[in-house]
């Protein structure tokens, strides 16, 4: 293995924070999340107070956040009251001077100018807007609760708040959606001039209505139909000015998204909220995927695991070689497994990186598994 070391101690630069909440829980999705139900939404904003706190106390000068990301679930299920409330006394517990982005989830049936205004009021920069389709028979099997007109009418709000930047969310070989509604969906969203676009592939994950579909065979995989909507994505955003920096990520120059770029570079964070994960320092856990729990005291229940550096370096061939920079030679264990991608057109060398190549970037997770031994 030949790999660097990997440097601990140092500058905690990015926060997640994760919010469960959920109007309707979509088939699709893995992540923690349930209908707020009776939840004490005070409650829950107050564990999520001391949870931060607790982090400030044991980190000190290491927290020098210049990302935060809040995601779900749905961070704007929170009502204004809500956010205007809780907001201030989650901006005292951490020192933002050095904070260049902070990223919001926004599902577009619930935000409204006002609540946008707030967001924007209160320093948030960057809204990630999950409209995922533009066709009502789409967005029916992908179970969204929100009608093509409520995402664009969302858009203009979040423009009119003055937003830095906004994303728009888009998913594509969703069961049913032929590959022209999949080019029309793109050309719809290009035409609004978001300043960045992630746009994913249907991916069948465990615990989800959409895997035991899958396995019971009334939806199928079919990597050729996965290939035609990729490669078009791909010649559509660029044709519109966007750049292609990760696997499933377009940007216009300078609106990269930050908060993710440091995953990719396996930058240590801390994940607040249940289900959260952290890694720092090469300690990785994961807060208990209970809400009820977790505002009983945010820190029971925790997973932990201690990564070697051979899972960290693993980790970085993974994601590393998803982005256009693609990964340093140094994390790659064999030459002849660099040489043997290379010579298949699937990847090129650069400098002292490893990155895909056209033809290489559908088959990421197959290269990725490929060069690590």
């Amino acid at each position: 293995m030949s790999s660097s070391p990997v440097t601990t101690g140092g500058p905690i630069r990015h926060l997640y924070v994760h919010i469960p909440f959920c109007h309707r829980i979509c088939p699709y999705c893995s992540f923690y999340k349930h209908e707020p139900g009776s939840t004490d939404i005070p409650g829950f904003l107050s564990a999520l107070t001391r949870e931060a706190r607790a982090a400030a106390e044991r980190w000190g000068p290491r927290l020098q956040l210049e990302t935060i990301y809040f995601g779900g679930g749905t961070p704007t299920l929170l009502s204004r009251t809500h956010l205007q409330r809780w907001l201030p006394e989650f901006r005292s517990v951490f020192d933002l001077t050095a904070l260049r982005e902070w990223t919001m989830e926004i599902n577009p049936r619930t935000i409204g100018e006002g609540k946008a205004e707030l967001l924007v009021e209160h320093g948030v920069t960057r809204a990630s807007l999950g409209v995922q389709a533009w066709d009502e028979p789409t967005l029916a099997v992908l179970g969204r609760d929100h009608a093509p007109q409520e995402a664009e009418e969302a858009y203009h709000f979040l423009r009119r708040a003055a937003f830095p930047a906004v994303s728009i969310d888009l998913m594509f070989s969703v069961p049913g959606q032929s590959l022209e509604t999949w080019k029309s969906t793109v050309q719809r969203t290009t035409a609004l001039g978001p300043d960045h676009i992630s746009a994913y592939n249907l991916t069948y994950e465990e615990d989800t209505a959409f895997f035991d579909k899958l396995n019971a065979g009334e939806y199928a995989r079919d990597e050729e139909a996965d290939a035609s909507c990729f490669t078009s994505a791909i010649e559509l955003f660029t044709g519109a000015g966007f750049t292609h920096y990760e696997i499933s990520n377009y940007a216009r120059p300078g609106f990269e998204s930050l908060h993710n770029r440091s995953y990719w570079a396996g930058a240590d964070y801390l994940g607040l909220g249940p289900g959260a994960v952290s890694t720092i320092d090469l300690q990785r856990w994961k807060n208990v995927e209970n809400t009820t729990l977790y505002m009983q005291d945010p820190a029971a229940g925790r997973q932990l695991e201690t990564l070697t550096p051979e899972q960290w370096a693993c980790e970085r061939i993974a994601l590393e070689l998803r982005t256009c920079e693609g990964v340093p030679q140094q994390y790659l264990p064999d030459a002849a497994r660099i040489a043997d991608v290379v010579e298949g057109g699937l990847a090129e060398l650069s400098g002292e990186r490893l990155r895909l190549t056209s033809r290489g970037r559908p088959l990421a997770d197959m290269v990725a598994a490929h060069l690590w031994v």
